[in-house]
């Protein structure tokens, strides 16, 4: 009796593509490492002897959240498949693809098993290095499947990638009266674009893009007067955009991005990006605007008078972003042959700070740029945050306080260098907390400079932490790295024993590249007076020679 009932309900599933002309809806679900996956909106797909759509629920539905992306198949324009994407009700793109519906070559086995019924025949393909194992049925006029791949086949059932993540049809339910197109006629009646056209679109759709700079120059002049967005100060080699910053969902993840290129200067050279904090008596802004002195200053046994390095009751140093370094003479200096080696054309940055949202979102913001030079040509640098929405965990609310930041951004206006670390006893810091900080860190950027065969770039160093008389870090900041980014270096110095100068190894740089910060964990710290102090063995000045330690910290918390 079982048999029989069996038999019944495979021949009932066969008899419903006898007719070519009705639709059916298939449902798939998925199935991760053995375990189904549970999902409100899972694959579905329409399809009669004639076309296919491959979308979700909520895309037939027209409900949930957009954008919806379908593909759509049509026998009759074999072998187009047409990607469309729904941004909203009224507002979409599409895309012909005439390569896709052929392109995965499949090695057909003799392997049969049976799914809903149905006995389905083995495929197997790679794309991307990914293997992909294809249950389908080639026998019943019919081209469906979850995804694109395999859609040639005939009626896929299941797709298993690697052997653990799975998309097998679980509902086979006849639709009357449905004509697949009917879902998309709009869609279908509107003019294509080209395929990475297309995909542009959709991938600047996942994510917000705020620009910063489009092809700003920072040089060594003062024929580029500041106007009613940018502001220029230190002859022309600091510039401040004040912007907006939207909304940030809470647990996005956001990047900063900086393109840069030589205009003139042919040196590698220290950049960095930094937010002006707008809170206190006393700003950064204040030393741009009206003169460095009039921050606060620092002095130590050496005599020299640092200004603007620390946080006090009245100032805030500015919180860095990113600190880069500009390769030599990318792009400008191209033109330098060397056979069998070809030049890259911008340096390119990215970084992910999404520990600074609570002093982004929704928020006016004052954001710097610097690269250090004495050239009238300089370099060119774009610059944009993306904020990209996360599914995951969402990082806890953010308290963030800038404690100190030894970046002489205002180099070419008179501030000192910060070779404050010649004093044995380090550099130490006094700074106040308004609150209690939960699971405090303290973000740490560290390079050393020097640029001589004894400065303390090419010298390995010590750097020691203490907060609060403890010892909290200590590390040799150094990077061994810098000879693979050779191709970003085309003015680059060339030495007797084959190495060119970018090659070297430095204290936690190579042109053009981004120095990551340490973060320190610190556990909890209570409201009220704290110190920081940094050690590090600063070399001696050689001649007119000398090392310095551009150093940056920021306290995250809870």
């Amino acid at each position: 009796m079982r048999l029989k009932s069996i038999l019944l309900f495979i021949i009932c599933i066969q008899a419903i593509f006898v007719n070519a002309q009705e639709t059916y809806q298939i449902t798939y679900e998925r199935i991760s490492n053995g375990k189904k996956v549970e999902e409100s909106n899972p694959i579905q797909v329409l399809a009669n002897s004639k076309e296919t759509i491959i979308g979700t629920q909520n895309s037939f539905n027209q409900s949930g959240k957009f954008p919806n992306e379908l593909f759509y198949f049509n026998k009759d324009k074999s072998p187009v498949i047409s990607s469309i994407t729904q941004f909203d009700s009224t507002h979409s793109i599409i895309s012909n693809d005439s390569i896709s519906f052929n392109k995965a070559v499949f090695t057909l086995t003799k392997e049969t098993k049976r799914i809903l019924g149905l006995r389905c025949k083995k495929a197997t393909t790679s794309i991307n290095s990914n293997t992909i194992d294809v249950w389908y049925v080639d026998n019943m006029n019919l081209n469906a499947a979850p995804t694109t791949v395999g859609l040639n086949l005939g009626f896929v059932l299941e797709l298993t990638r690697n052997n653990n993540s799975t998309i097998r049809a679980v509902k086979i339910e006849r639709e009357k009266d449905i004509i697949p197109s009917q879902f998309i006629t709009k869609e279908l009646a509107q003019p294509a674009l080209d395929l990475l056209t297309y995909k542009e679109i959709i991938w600047k759709s996942k994510f917000m893009d705020i620009n910063l700079l489009k092809n700003q120059q920072i040089n060594f002049s003062k024929e580029f007067p500041s106007n009613d967005s940018i502001y220029r100060f230190a002859n022309g080699t600091v510039v401040v955009r004040k912007i907006k910053i939207p909304q940030i969902k809470s647990g996005s993840q956001i990047f900063l991005n900086v393109t840069q290129q030589s205009n003139g200067d042919a040196y590698d050279r220290t950049g960095s990006v930094f937010l002006i904090p707008q809170n206190s008596e006393i700003t950064f802004l204040d030393g741009l605007q009206k003169g460095i002195n009039q921050l606060p200053i620092y002095t130590n046994s050496n005599g020299k008078k640092y200004q603007g390095y620390f946080t006090t009751d009245k100032y805030t140093s500015n919180i860095e972003l990113m600190r880069f370094f500009t390769p030599f003479g990318i792009n400008k200096f191209n033109h330098i042959q060397i056979k069998n080696q070809n030049w890259e054309t911008e340096a390119k940055y990215r970084q992910e700070i999404s520990e600074f949202q609570s002093i982004l979102s929704n928020q006016e913001v004052l954001i710097g740029f610097f690269i250090g030079n004495y050239d009238q040509g300089g370099h060119t640098i774009s610059a944009n945050i993306t904020v990209h929405p996360s599914n995951g965990s969402t990082l806890p609310n953010q308290k963030v306080q800038s404690v100190f930041n030894t970046v002489n951004v205002m180099e070419m206006a008179g501030q000192e260098y910060p070779s404050l670390f010649d004093d044995a006893n380090g550099f130490t810091v006094e700074f106040t907390l308004k609150e209690d900080f939960t699971n405090a860190k303290l973000r740490f950027i560290t390079t050393g400079h020097g640029g001589w065969e004894n400065g303390d770039e090419f010298v390995p160093k010590e750097n020691t932490v203490f907060v609060d008389n403890q010892k909290v870090f200590n590390t040799i900041p150094w990077r061994q790295d810098c000879g693979s980014y050779r191709a970003y270096n085309p003015a680059s110095g060339n030495f007797d024993n084959g190495l060119s100068s970018s090659d070297y190894s430095r204290s936690n740089w190579c042109p053009g590249t981004i120095t990551n910060p340490y973060f320190i964990h610190l556990g909890n710290l209570k409201a009220g007076k704290h110190t920081v102090k940094i050690i590090i063995p600063q070399g001696k000045p050689e001649g007119n020679s000398f090392s310095y330690w551009n150093v940056s910290g920021v306290l995250l918390g809870e």
